[in-house]
């Protein structure tokens, strides 16, 4: 996971500790918060992209015939 994502989820995660309070309003925003935090921990990086700038036409052609 990216240095940023994880930042970003230990932010959400205090902030949801913050938001402790039984109003409705509160727990509507954890809920918010605890899903985004679910999301960014779903996400996957992108696949690396070769350092050259050949194109390989057999991976070209296998990734539109999948699209």
């Amino acid at each position: 996971m990216l240095p940023t994502y994880v930042l970003a989820r230990d932010h959400l995660q205090r902030a949801a500790t913050i938001l402790a309070g039984s109003d409705h309003q509160s727990r509507q925003i954890r809920y918010i918060i605890e899903r985004t935090i679910s999301l960014i921990e779903e996400t996957r990086p992108e696949p690396a992209r070769p350092a050259s700038n050949v194109l390989d036409f057999t991976a070209f052609r296998e990734r539109h015939e999948r699209a």
